[in-house]
């Protein structure tokens, strides 16, 4: 799927297949965000009057580079999940050796379809707080692309965290429920805040504040 055209990506997407689905274009929300903010940092390298933010810039945008590569894979794990899930469900169920082993392979499914989208999540708040980092210290010439970064980090964070909810609800482990819930609302008070910050950063720049 990585070697796929935007163009021939987004067309799966509408067709009537269910995967790619959400989590896939939350990932890839994710991943242009990463790729948005390590192009900031580039543009920051080097230039007049930023000499000391040069180490900051950099350092993020090899952490950048790195969350872009990987979310990029997301966009197969997402759909991989997925998959996993229809065929656990497709598993024989005549005798009961099988129902057992189809009921557990069912919440395999389920645990890996709501860990992948959690990593998602995880990347794109680590990107919403490497751009309140660099967010108008860099080159302010680019800085409605550092504002595009927070809104694409942001959707790909809310829409990862919807898509390990659905999954939670067909996980029997309350155990685990308990530790994914915890950590997805961490992650959406966190990511809320930082991305309301970045979004008033990127405004007040724009308006000559």
């Amino acid at each position: 799927m990585e070697n796929l055209t935007l163009q021939e990506f987004t067309l799966q997407v509408a067709s009537i297949e269910p995967a790619p689905g959400g989590g896939s274009v939350s990932a890839l929300a994710g991943a242009q965000a990463a790729a948005l903010l390590s192009m900031y940092c580039r543009l920051s390298q080097g230039k007049k009057g930023l000499d000391d933010v040069q180490e900051q810039v950099e350092a993020v945008m090899q952490v950048a580079d790195r969350l872009m590569v990987s979310l990029m894979s997301d966009i197969e794990r997402d759909t991989a999940a997925f998959n996993a899930v229809v065929a656990a469900y497709r598993l024989p169920k005549e005798l009961e050796e099988q129902k057992k082993a189809r009921l557990e392979a069912i919440q395999q499914a389920f645990e890996k379809a709501a860990r992948v989208p959690l990593g998602v999540a995880d990347a794109c708040l680590e990107i919403l707080e490497m751009i309140k980092t660099v967010a108008g210290k860099g080159n302010n010439s680019a800085i409605t692309d550092i504002g595009v970064a927070n809104l694409q980090a942001w959707a790909g964070l809310q829409g990862a965290v919807y898509n390990v909810e659905i999954n939670l609800l067909s996980l029997k482990d309350t155990a685990l429920v308990k530790e994914i819930t915890e950590r997805t609302e961490h992650i959406k008070t966190r990511g809320a805040g930082l991305s309301s910050g970045n979004a008033s950063v990127v405004s007040g720049m724009l308006k000559g504040e």
